[in-house]
């Protein structure tokens, strides 16, 4: 078992999941992703200070280690080939041993300025013209296979790249050409990105594209914003015995994630479910059908991780709202939020009461 001791020895301490109160809707968002990385990421919105890239980072900090292959720059998988390179597929149909290593689950942070290049990585045309071997340099899509990518600011980021990022993280491969020269590598990875609605929205047609979207808020409980601050000042005086307390919370965490992900497969959604989703979206005026797909992803893997293999209306009714609020069309001049519209659809199609 990992320990917080053996953790902190090696690596920078990292504030424990487990400890973090409150946001629960942006943490069961980004767990429900790390189950089923297919639901298609997360986009968290909120105010500034409210601990988004904490959170991030406490999640990569707590998931199981992954086995990669030694000396790959991809993390490629040792033995599934749709999480391999080429060249390390080439090896395997030769026959040649492939050494593999454990490694922890890579979390990599997106600078606001990254060009496409650091991003998709680039092609050497002079070592390839002069020398007939395929240069490429990874970049920061290779490093993220199998990992969490983190965009803060994404609202901020130029929209060509934002297209690049999902259109990755929806193929589960990055294809960078150059003059002719063409190299692909595998780029499955949780997507996630932050920002804060003062500073402008993304995109209808990018936002659809994220699986969820979280809003958060600053946490307006005196007695809570007492016990966050007192715990952020206890960890960073004294990380190692801070760690060492949420020791076994943390462990727990972890095992529960492998047990659903190993779970998800034998979960089922019952047909009659499965309509009044759609029923839900279709009432909504949700364009397409990822709000459909997303919604029965999200319920699957909520029932997973609590260790259930029938998806129930409440599970629907905790994932919905995260899936759908922002596949709504804006209207300007209509002040009802959207989150507030998609329970509404739910509780007439589900028939479940108001709660009071």
């Amino acid at each position: 078992m990992i320990t917080a001791a053996s953790k902190t020895s090696t690596r920078r301490a990292v504030f424990p999941f487990t400890a973090i109160v409150g946001q629960e809707e942006m943490k069961l968002a980004l767990l429900l992703n790390v189950i089923d990385p297919k639901i298609g990421g997360v986009m968290i919105m909120g105010d500034r200070g409210t601990g988004k890239s904490t959170t991030i980072r406490a999640l990569a900090d707590v998931l199981p280690e992954i086995e990669v292959a030694a000396g790959d720059p991809f993390n490629s998988h040792p033995t599934d080939v749709s999480l391999m390179s080429d060249a390390l597929k080439q090896l395997l149909e030769a026959g040649e041993p492939i050494q593999t290593l454990p490694k922890k689950v890579p979390m990599i942070d997106l600078p606001l300025g990254a060009t496409e290049d650091r991003v998709c990585g680039t092609i050497d045309i002079e070592k390839a013209l002069s020398e007939g071997v395929k240069a490429f340099e990874p970049g920061l899509l290779a490093q993220a296979n199998r990992g969490i990518l983190y965009v803060d600011e994404v609202n901020l980021l130029d929209d060509h790249l934002v297209d690049v990022l999902l259109d990755s993280a929806a193929s589960g491969w990055n294809t960078v050409e150059r003059e002719g020269i063409s190299i692909r590598h595998p780029a499955r990875f949780v997507l996630v990105g932050s920002g804060n609605p003062e500073e402008g929205e993304l995109r209808p047609q990018l936002l659809d594209r994220f699986g969820l979207h979280a809003e958060i808020r600053t946490v307006k409980e005196p007695a809570l914003r007492v016990e966050i601050v007192e715990q952020r000042s206890e960890f960073d005086q004294s990380p190692e015995p801070f760690l060492e307390k949420y020791g076994s919370q943390q462990a727990a965490l972890q095992q529960t994630l492998i047990n659903a992900q190993n779970l998800l497969r034998s979960v089922k959604v019952d047909s009659e479910l499965k309509l009044k989703i759609s029923q839900v979206c279709s009432d909504l005026d949700v364009d397409g059908l990822r709000g459909d797909i997303v919604t029965n992803r999200a319920a699957k893997a909520l029932a997973a991780y609590e260790g259930r293999t029938e998806v129930t209306v409440d599970d629907i009714r905790r994932v919905v709202v995260m899936a759908l609020r922002h596949r709504l069309r804006k209207d300007p001049l209509e002040s009802i939020d959207s989150g507030y519209k998609v329970g509404k659809a739910f509780e007439q199609v589900f028939g479940v009461a108001d709660p009071v």
